[in-house]
């Protein structure tokens, strides 16, 4: 029987990143940081999933991408002109059968919260899951909708 070791910790240089000379055989160290940094290397990062917000003449249309998630775990709330997006993106993996080596991907529970603009008809909103991908109408009121006025002569 073999006996188990604890996984050694990796070592991480902070400085190493800003040797701009140090190997002429990868982009440079400046932008090979900035690039980890927003992905959260090297400290576990809170997953936010990105979002695409547009406006259309009848409303706006909020798109989130959660590759992974299933619809259960996802939820949409309107409250005080705020509108929420709260979820969980879960591990499929048993922990304790592997040895991981590198992780990019991320899981966790993740919140956006985007105020709604004024002309938003909150008590109206329309949420659909389609293949990971969230999408949430938000019609604009009657009212604010600018009026065409056709001139006579």
């Amino acid at each position: 029987m073999t006996e188990k070791r604890p996984p050694v910790p990796a070592r991480i240089d902070p400085f190493a990143d800003f040797d701009l000379f140090q190997d002429w055989g990868r982009p440079l160290g400046i932008s090979r940081l900035m690039r980890d940094a927003l992905r959260g290397v090297g400290a576990p990062a809170r997953w936010l999933p990105p979002v695409d917000i547009a406006e259309t003449d009848e409303g706006y249309v909020i798109t989130v991408e959660l590759p992974g998630t299933k619809k259960e775990d996802v939820s949409v709330e309107c409250h005080e002109n705020v509108l929420t997006i709260k979820g969980e993106k879960r591990s499929e993996r048993k922990e304790e059968d592997e040895h991981r080596h590198y992780v990019e991907r991320s899981y966790g529970s993740f919140s956006r919260a985007f105020s709604l603009p004024g002309d938003a008809t909150a008590d109206r909103v329309k949420a659909s899951f389609r293949d990971g991908v969230l999408s949430v109408e938000i019609p604009k009121s009657e009212r604010r909708k600018p009026k065409v006025v056709d001139i006579k002569s």
